[in-house]
This record gives structure tokens, C-alpha cells and sequence, in this order.
């Protein structure tokens, strides 16, 4: 018997991953995301199951002047991944009211289409909204969800989070080391090649969008 097994095999590589910062201009976008969730989905994300009209009052309501929206877009720009990370003072979270000095703590939600997980979405998403935060003199990353999504607590366990379990729901938070000249350069890095690869996908989108109203063309 050949050794090398089909469970052997190496498997294909993963997509590469960009995380971009997200603008009022992505609003839609966010819109169509959200309204994409079924509600098992809306429940783990927002835990409860909201109703249309209120994931489009969320929507409406971000304040992307005090917040930092992510997002990682498929080949289509279809928002497949959403990190919603949002600003509030220390004294607004008791759970965290004595875990750091600074004078803001910074909750974080994810929310992952279901033909794209499984590819480290949510955990890229995860580690820029953890730079920006360092970068931000944040040091303290909070996220709270169902004890039964175990896809944020498996995110909250990998990046070494402490993870409080209470009546169904779970609190964990991580406490990060102060910026440098790396973690700048780092996110900057990271949205200029996140920035081109929307780039790139926009116009490969409008290009075929051109070509699909020429004569004769089949589309495959």
C-alpha cells in the first residue's frame, strides 16, 4: 500500500487574505453582508436573531469617525468577512474597568460568510483589528459572544485571550503590547496591499463588465 494516503496528501494552499479598512462609502456593502446571515448566524453574531429592519439600523447607526470597520472582499467584491471594532471608555465595560489604565478599551465582532470559512478570514480579521489597536494606545481587545459560538471562542483562544464563561455567554480580552515603528509599518503595509488588491478586483470586475456588452461574446 502506498504510504501516501489521500489524508496524506498536502492540501492546496490558502487564498491569501486581505484585510482592508472599510469606509461610510462601504455602507451598502456591509448592508448586503449582514442581511446575508441567516439567523443561527445573526444569532452568534449580535446574539439574538434580529430582524432585517434592525441589522439595517445597525448598519445605519456605525460610526466609522469613532470606530474601524474591516473587511476582506471576494473576487467579485462580495464583503465575505466583517470585523467591526468599536471604541468606548474604559468606565462604559465594568468587566474591564480595572483591567487597564488607559482611557479607552475597544470591543471586537466578527461575522463570516459561510462559503468562506474555514480560511482564516476571521482570524486575519482579528489580528489587524489587534494591531490597530496597539497603534491606537488601546491595550486592552474585549470580545463578548454566546458561549456556543465556538468559532469566536476558538479566534479568543488562539490569540491567547482570557476567556470568562458566565450563564451562556462567554467575556474574554487580551491585553496587548504598546505600538512601535514595527506595528505602524505593519498596518500600513497592510491596507496599502489590501488597497491595491481591491484595486485589482475592481477593475477586473468593470473590465469584464465591459466585455460581457460586446457582440458576440459567450459568456462561460
Amino acid at each position: 500500500m502506498n504510504p501516501l494516503t489521500v489524508t496524506d496528501k498536502p492540501s492546496a494552499p490558502r487564498p491569501t487574505v486581505r484585510v482592508k479598512a472599510l469606509s461610510v462609502r462601504d455602507r451598502r456593502r456591509l448592508l448586503v453582508h449582514f442581511l446575508a446571515l441567516d439567523s443561527s448566524d445573526r444569532l452568534l453574531r449580535f446574539g439574538s436573531t434580529l430582524p432585517d429592519e434592525l441589522v439595517t439600523r445597525y448598519v445605519e447607526q456605525m460610526d466609522f469617525s469613532r470606530d474601524r470597520v474591516f473587511g476582506v472582499y471576494s473576487g467579485r467584491l462580495r464583503l465575505i468577512g466583517v470585523g467591526h471594532l468599536a471604541f468606548a471608555p474604559r468606565e462604559a465595560s465594568p468587566v474591564l474597568h480595572n483591567a487597564t489604565l488607559k482611557e479607552r478599551i475597544a470591543e471586537f465582532g466578527v461575522s463570516v460568510l459561510p462559503e468562506a470559512r474555514g480560511l482564516g478570514v476571521g482570524s486575519r480579521l482579528f489580528e489587524r483589528a489587534a494591531i490597530h489597536c496597539r497603534n491606537e494606545d488601546v491595550d486592552t481587545l474585549y470580545m463578548h459572544c454566546l458561549a456556543s459560538n465556538q468559532t469566536m471562542i476558538h479566534i479568543a483562544a488562539k490569540a491567547g485571550m482570557k476567556i470568562h464563561r458566565d450563564y451562556g455567554e462567554a467575556d474574554a480580552y487580551l491585553r496587548l503590547e504598546p505600538a512601535s515603528p514595527g506595528t505602524m509599518l505593519a498596518e500600513a503595509m497592510q491596507e496599502q496591499f489590501a488597497s491595491l488588491d481591491y484595486g485589482f478586483k475592481a477593475n477586473a470586475k468593470a473590465a469584464l463588465k465591459w466585455l460581457r456588452r460586446l457582440p458576440g461574446f459567450r459568456r462561460k
